[in-house]
C-alpha cells in the first residue's frame, strides 16, 4: 500500500462478484465515469447490490492473477441517483416484493425521482397499473425495513461485527434495535440464534462495558451454566460453574462469585443439591424438574378411569379381536399397564411395544374412554398414527401452542379432553417439554410411555425416561423377548447384539438387511458412502435415493460429517438447476432435501421434521418448503433455521424411521463412539442398514457402554 494520501473512487456497482453476509468482505465489478472498462473494487460493506453508487477510498494495487484493483480502506454505499442505477438496484431483490418487471416499471414512471416518491409521496404509486393498494403497503413495509436493516448491519460492522444476523435482530427488537443492544449487548446471546456470548462480549468491550463489571459477569455465568445444560444436565455442580466461568470471563474470582450471589438472590439461577453436591439449576429447569415430579405425583394417584379391570376378561376378548396369542411375558405386561395409572412399555426393537399398545388401546376404546396419542417428533408422531390408524399428534401439536403467548392452550387451567394418554419416544422428551405435557393432562387421566431407554436421550436438557424407571415409582414393563417374525431381520439380530456388546459378524450376506462394508480411512468411507447413495443402492434395490435413502453420521464437523457429505450429496443428486440462493453456507435449490434445526412455532415446523425444497422465488425474497404434505414459505433471512438432510447426525434421527439407512464411522468421531449412539442409529432403518467404517471404530463403539451422565434429579424428587 503507497503512503501517500489515499485516492478516492466514485463508481456505480454493474455487478457483485463476491459479498460474504458474516464478514462483509466484498468483491465488486464497478464502472466510473468517463472510463471505458469495469474496475475491480476489493473492500468491506454489510450489504451490497447491483446498481448502487459506492464512494471509496483506498489505493491501486496490481494482482499477479487479476490485474490491476482497487483495494478499498473506506467503502461508502449511496444511493444510485440515475435512472438506470435505480433500476438496477430496484431489481436486484435488495428491496423484497419487487423485482425485475416492477423495477422497470416504476422507473419508467417516475425517472431518477423515483426513491424520492418512494420515500415521500408514496400514494403516487397507487396510480400505476398493476400496483395497487396491497402492493404499495407491501412495498414501503419492504423499503423501510431494509433501511432498517442496514443501520444496523452498519452499526454492527462499524464496531467489528459480522453481519448475517443483522435481519433477525431487526425482526426481534423492530426499530428500537439499534438502542436494545447498546443497553445490553448480552441480551443478544439469549434472544438471537447463531449469535453466542463471545459476539455479544466483543460488542460489549467496544460499547465501553468495563471487563470486569457485574453485568459482563453475570451473562458469562449464565452462559457458562447454558453451555453445561446443552450437554443435557438440568444443573451445573457449583465448583464446575465457577470453573468454567473464570476460564470464560478471565476476570477475579471474587467478582464472579459475587455475581453469582446475586443472580441466586434475584431467582434467576437456584441453588439446589443432588446427591449431596452443591448444584445450580437456571430458574426454568428446575422449575420444570420441580413440577414434573408433582405432576407424576399427581397422575399417579387414585385408580384407572376404567375402575377396576377384569383381566381375565379383557385379555382373551382382545387376542381373540385381534387374533393375537400373547406370550406370557406380554400377558403379564398387559396386566401392569391396565392396572396401572400411570405406567411406562420399554425395551427394543422387535420385541412387541407397538403390538401391546395396539391390545391396549382396543381394551380401553371398548371401555369409551377418550384417548389421545402423542409423539415428540412429527416423524414419530406419524409412525404412531400409522401403527395404531388412530391419529397422533406432536406434543406441541396437541398442546395447541400460541404463538400470541409463546405459551400452550392446553395448560393447568385449560386441561386436555381426555381419559388416555399415550406417549411414544418418550427418550425423546426432554424435561421442559416433559412437564408442559403433564401439566396439561387432567388428574382422572391414565397416562403410558412406551419408548427405549436403550436409545440416545433427548437432544435437550433431562433424562426423562430413565429417570423415571430409576425412579421406580411409575410401574414399568421391560419386553425383552423378540417375536418370533422379527427373528429373520438381522438389522433387529444386530440391534440387539450392539446392546449387549456382542461383536458384530464379519459375514455379510448379499440378501441380508444388515450390511458392513469395510473401509481403512476416512476418505475412502466418504468416496463408499456417496457412491452407494448416488449409484449402488438406487441401483440395486430400485429406490429413490431422496425419498428412501438416508445418511446418518455422528456428527457435523470433518470429512464424514454431515456439512461435507451433504455438499458431496447434493452435488451427485441434485446438480442445481434454476434458481438458487445461497445463505449462512449452504445453496438451496428446488427438490434439495432439508432438515429444520429449531422450533418454529409460527410455521409449526419443529427441530428434526424434514422437508423438500419445491420452489424459490427471488422476486419475494422466499423460499417454499413442503414438510410431510404441508407447505411452507420461508424468509430467504430464516434460512439459518435450515440445513441439507441428504445426511443428518443420529441425534437428529432420534423418533424417525427410514426405508434404507447408511451409517459411516470412523475413529476420527471417537469423541462420540458409543454404543447408544450405534445402536440409535441402526434401529432408524426399516428395510435396510449399510454400516461403512474402520473395524476399529465399529468395535469401539460396541464396547462403549459409558451412557453420557446426566445431572438430573427428577429420581430422588419422585422417591421423596
Amino acid at each position: 500500500m503507497s503512503d501517500d494520501v489515499p485516492e478516492r473512487l466514485q463508481a456505480s456497482i454493474e455487478r457483485v462478484t463476491f459479498h460474504s453476509e458474516e464478514t462483509g468482505f466484498c468483491v465488486l465489478k464497478v464502472k466510473v465515469k468517463n472510463q471505458g472498462k469495469l474496475i475491480t473494487v476489493l473492500g468491506n460493506t454489510p450489504k451490497i447490490a447491483a446498481g448502487e453508487q459506492i464512494e471509496c477510498e483506498g489505493d491501486w494495487f496490481n494482482d499477479s492473477k487479476y490485474g490491476l484493483q482497487f483495494k478499498a480502506s473506506k467503502l461508502m454505499v449511496v444511493y444510485p441517483t440515475t435512472a438506470k442505477g435505480m433500476e438496477k438496484y430496484l431489481a436486484s431483490g435488495m428491496v423484497k416484493g419487487i423485482g425485475p418487471h416492477f423495477a422497470k416499471k416504476l422507473v419508467k414512471a417516475f425517472g431518477d425521482q423515483t426513491f424520492e416518491v418512494i420515500e415521500n409521496e408514496p400514494e403516487r404509486l397507487r396510480d400505476l397499473p398493476g400496483i395497487g393498494a396491497k402492493r404499495t403497503e407491501k412495498l414501503l413495509e419492504a423499503w423501510y425495513e431494509q433501511k432498517a436493516i442496514r443501520d444496523i448491519m452498519v452499526f454492527l460492522q462499524s464496531h467489528g461485527l459480522g453481519t448475517a444476523r443483522a435481519v433477525r435482530i431487526y425482526k426481534t427488537y423492530g426499530d428500537d434495535a439499534i438502542a436494545k443492544v447498546k443497553e445490553n449487548p448480552y441480551q443478544l446471546s439469549h434472544d438471537i440464534r447463531g449469535i453466542g456470548f463471545k459476539v455479544a462480549d466483543t460488542l460489549a468491550v467496544e460499547l465501553g462495558i468495563e471487563r470486569e463489571s457485574l453485568i459482563r459477569a453475570k451473562a458469562g455465568i449464565n452462559h457458562a451454566l447454558e453451555e453445561i445444560c446443552r450437554q443435557g444436565h438440568c444443573a451445573a455442580e457449583k465448583s464446575e460453574l465457577l470453573k468454567s466461568s473464570h476460564k470464560l470471563l478471565d476476570i477475579p474470582l471474587s467478582t464472579i462469585e459475587e455475581a453469582l450471589e446475586s443472580e441466586i438472590e434475584d431467582r434467576s439461577i437456584v441453588q439446589d443439591t443432588i446427591e449431596e453436591e452443591s448444584c445450580l439449576y437456571p430458574a426454568s429447569l428446575y422449575a420444570a424438574e420441580v413440577q414434573a415430579a408433582k405432576h407424576i405425583k399427581r397422575l399417579n394417584e387414585g385408580d384407572p378411569p376404567w375402575g377396576d379391570m377384569d383381566l381375565d376378561m379383557a385379555i382373551p376378548w382382545v387376542e381373540g379381536e385381534t387374533g393375537l396369542d400373547m406370550p406370557h411375558s406380554q400377558r403379564q405386561a398387559m396386566g401392569t399397564v391396565l392396572q396401572s395409572k400411570v405406567s411406562i412399555i420399554t425395551g427394543g426393537p422387535g420385541v412387541g411395544k407397538t403390538t401391546l399398545i395396539n391390545a391396549y388401546l382396543k381394551i380401553v376404546k371398548k371401555m369409551d374412554m377418550s384417548v389421545a396419542l402423542c409423539a415428540p417428533t412429527g416423524r414419530a408422531a406419524k409412525r404412531l398414527k400409522e401403527a395404531t390408524g388412530i391419529t397422533a399428534k406432536t406434543i406441541h401439536r396437541l398442546l395447541e401452542f400460541d404463538p400470541s403467548t409463546h405459551g400452550f392452550k392446553h395448560n393447568e387451567g385449560n386441561a386436555l379432553p381426555i381419559d388416555v394418554l399415550v406417549v411414544d419416544e418418550a427418550s425423546m422428551m426432554d424435561i421442559r417439554l416433559f412437564n408442559h405435557l403433564l401439566v396439561a393432562t387432567p388428574t382422572h387421566a391414565a397416562v403410558v410411555f412406551v419408548g427405549d431407554v436403550d436409545q440416545l436421550p433427548s437432544v435437550g436438557p433431562g433424562s426423562v425416561l430413565s429417570d423415571l424407571i430409576k425412579s421406580r415409582v411409575v410401574p414399568t414393563v421391560s419386553l425383552i423377548e423378540v417375536f418370533r417374525q422379527q427373528r429373520g431381520s438381522q438389522i433387529i439380530v444386530n440391534a440387539h447384539k450392539i446392546n449387549e456388546g456382542w461383536t458384530l459378524s464379519d459375514k455379510n450376506d448379499p440378501e441380508s438387511d444388515f450390511v458392513t462394508i469395510h473401509a481403512d480411512t476416512p476418505e475412502r468411507i466418504h468416496e463408499i458412502v456417496v457412491d452407494l447413495v448416488s449409484n449402488r443402492i438406487p441401483g440395486r434395490y430400485e429406490c429413490d435415493p431422496m425419498r428412501d435413502i438416508q445418511v446418518l453420521s455422528p456428527m457435523n464437523k470433518g470429512g464424514l460429517g454431515c456439512v461435507s457429505l451433504n455438499i458431496a450429496l447434493q452435488k451427485q443428486l441434485n446438480p442445481h438447476s434454476g434458481d438458487t440462493v445461497t445463505r449462512f453456507g449452504y445453496t438451496y435449490s428446488a427438490g434439495d432435501r432439508v432438515i429444520q434445526t429449531t422450533n418454529n412455532y409460527d410455521k409449526e415446523v419443529f427441530n428434526g421434521d424434514i422437508g423438500i425444497v419445491e420452489s424459490i422465488n427471488l422476486e419475494e425474497g422466499s423460499v417454499h418448503i413442503r414438510f410431510d404434505g404441508e407447505l411452507k414459505e420461508y424468509d430467504i433471512n430464516e434460512l439459518d433455521e435450515i440445513n441439507l438432510a441428504y445426511a443428518i447426525t443420529i441425534h437428529k434421527s432420534q423418533g424417525s424411521e427410514f426405508p434404507i439407512v447408511v451409517i459411516p464411522l470412523a475413529t476420527q468421531h471417537y469423541c462420540l463412539l458409543a454404543r447408544n449412539l450405534l445402536y440409535t442409529g441402526v434401529t432408524r432403518g426399516k428395510q435396510l442398514v449399510i454400516l461403512v467404517g474402520q473395524k476399529k471404530a465399529i468395535s469401539m463403539a460396541v464396547r462403549n457402554n459409558k451412557a453420557s451422565f446426566r445431572r438430573t434429579n427428577l429420581s430422588m424428587r419422585l422417591q421423596n
